[in-house]
């Protein structure tokens, strides 16, 4: 198959905040055929499954048309056109190429047809248990054998037939007697034979007795089955729409996760031809209420040039013409403004709550420099749009480019040019854990005991050795929000291409000996943040079960020991008591 999804990957990571952590659900999903990813997040794992299925349900009929349309054109190379078919057919794609031009020429108009408002109960899942319910079973019937009739005394056959000789009682009675005895002799066995077919009956119904028990007893267990699949796709179907309630509820609660999640999938549910990117970056500011919108535009080399398709006859041979660059270049220019109204017009429409007063769309092009063979990422227009005033326009009879420079839009006046502009706001994308740190080590000396140091000048201290640490090969350690809750402390960014990456550093000041479950978080930090290592820094020791625990794991446990060598290592010395940290710890808490 020309595809691949991912589509049940859910991996929780942890997202922290001033107000503590949040688990936060990833779908990872790509298309190989279309080339498409993308990654999904949000709070609640049946949205965003239920936005991860209708993703895959876009991509899958985007699939389906380009295989269609690839298979009849390869049945049009394979067969042999007569001429009034060829020039039927350069008609037809002439038209086709029409039809792509005017499309993008009405990119704009195209939206205005539409409510762009997300329709929560369309995202509910209403559809019928499929699977058949068991039939019960045709039950069998046990083929018995005929009893044969019991011979009658009064028959004809047993009844003595007397002459003229007969007539002496003496003859009588024995002919009476020898009748008696033929009847007993057929009567007896008549009820040896009865005995027989009886038995084999019994025999019959009790092998059909069986049958029946089998065929009943399976169908029970399969309606069983049938009934508990029911109540699991039920209930399964009942969470997911639960889960949509629950975040319709958390949408109109205006939270800015939600807000965010709501605009994600107003955008991703916009039509566009395959060829465009269609992927974008969201940042939403509660307090402000201003969305900033980083959007991939596609890029020129995407843009179909063709206009018209003509069939030579003399030369047996189609003929391609294309628009000119003139032509080509103010198509361009007019989609790429045509799509950056048409996104705040998408947003605004669909804000059903009144969350933004102003939307910021960044238009960006990955493309190839020319000059350098590199491909590069340039915002190449931004427009900042205001509720009240973008919603006062008529972008029905709108000139796209006009009305964008008359919103104050920056871009160059040949977008064409791919030339880069400055957004007029920038996605924040600094990790908003990250505070300023300050120096601890210099105040050290031998009799300095780390073991009864303030918690928070502990987590710096680590933070300056680790920075020391990883700046011979440009790394940079930055230390997060103070908030003693056992979460990441440091986070240092080692550029080497190998071993390098996102290391989360969690820092324990301990006087008892650091158990298997504060190991056990590392490694879930690790795994939720996407970071490629865990290091743990305690004043103390680990038992043997967190040296069990860490065997296979990108984890590494620095105990105090290695804590102090690693101080001298950068020209610090201290010392390390835990009995004297305990009795001091414990001064301070009287």
């Amino acid at each position: 198959m020309g595809y691949l999804y991912d589509k049940y990957d859910f991996s929780s990571a942890v997202k922290e905040d001033y107000s503590g952590r949040d688990v936060v659900y990833k779908a990872e999903i790509r298309h190989n055929g279309l080339n498409k990813y993308r990654l999904i997040r949000g709070k609640d794992l049946y949205v965003v499954q239920q936005m991860a299925e209708l993703q895959i349900a876009a991509w899958e009929e985007q699939w389906a048309k380009k295989k269609e349309k690839t298979r009849k054109a390869q049945e049009k190379e394979e067969k042999l056109w007569d001429k009034e078919r060829k020039l039927e057919e350069a008609s037809e794609r002439t038209v086709e190429a029409q039809e792509i031009i005017k499309s993008l020429e009405s990119t704009l108009q195209h939206t205005l047809v539409i409510h762009d408002a997300i329709v929560w109960d369309a995202l509910k899942d209403y559809s019928e248990f499929k699977k058949p319910k068991p039939q019960p079973p045709q039950l069998l019937k046990a083929e018995l054998l005929d009893v044969p009739h019991p011979p009658k005394e009064t028959d004809q056959k047993y009844q003595p037939q007397f002459n003229f000789f007969d007539m002496t009682t003496a003859k009588k009675q024995k002919k009476i007697d020898a009748a008696k005895a033929i009847f007993q002799q057929e009567y007896d066995f008549w009820i040896n034979q009865k005995a027989e077919v009886d038995k084999k009956n019994e025999y019959l119904k009790a092998e059909v007795d069986r049958e029946n028990t089998k065929l009943e007893m399976q169908y029970q267990n399969e309606l069983k089955q049938w009934e508990l699949d029911k109540q699991v796709f039920l209930e399964k179907q009942k969470g997911k729409n639960d889960a949509i309630d629950k975040r319709k509820e958390q949408y109109h609660s205006k939270l800015p996760d939600s807000i965010l999640d709501y605009c994600e999938l107003v955008l991703s549910r916009s039509e566009y031809p395959d060829y465009f990117p269609q992927e974008f970056e969201l940042d939403y500011n509660p307090e402000t209420k201003i969305l900033v919108v980083d959007y991939s535009l596609p890029s020129i080399d995407k843009i179909p040039r063709l206009k018209e398709v003509k069939y030579v006859q003399s030369r047996d041979q189609f003929t391609e013409g294309f628009l000119s660059e003139s032509a080509f270049n103010k198509l361009y220019d007019s989609l790429i403004y045509q799509i950056s109204l048409r996104t705040v017009h998408e947003l605004y429409e669909a804000d059903v709550i009144n969350a933004i007063e102003s939307i910021v769309f960044n238009g960006w092009v990955l493309s190839i420099d020319k000059a350098t063979g590199q491909s590069v990422n340039a915002c190449i227009l931004s427009v900042q749009g205001n509720r009240q005033e973008f919603l006062s326009i008529n972008l029905a009879n709108v000139d796209p480019k006009i009305c964008f420079k008359n919103l104050k839009g920056v871009g160059s006046s040949k977008l064409h040019s791919l030339t880069p502009v400055a957004p007029i706001l920038n996605i924040n994308r600094e990790d908003k854990r990250f505070v300023s740190s300050y120096q601890v080590a210099n105040d050290l000396d031998e009799s300095y005991n780390l073991a009864a140091m303030d918690w928070e000048d502990f987590e710096h201290l680590i933070r300056e050795l680790f920075e020391k640490e990883f700046a011979q090969a440009g790394g940079e350690v930055k230390i997060t929000q103070a908030s003693r809750d056992g979460g990441v402390d440091a986070v240092a960014f080692d550029p080497d291409p190998i071993r390098g990456g996102k290391i989360v550093i969690q820092a324990k000041r301990y006087t008892n000996t650091v158990g298997v479950s504060a190991v056990r978080d590392l490694y879930g930090t690790v795994i939720n943040e996407g970071a490629t290592k865990g290091i743990l820094v305690t004043t103390s020791d680990y038992g043997p079960d967190t040296y069990e625990f860490i065997k296979g794991k990108p984890l590494t446990l620095l105990s105090g020991s290695n804590l102090l060598h690693l101080l001298e290592k950068h020209g610090h010395k201290a010392k390390i008591d835990l009995k004297e940290a305990k009795q001091l710890l414990s001064d301070r808490e009287k």
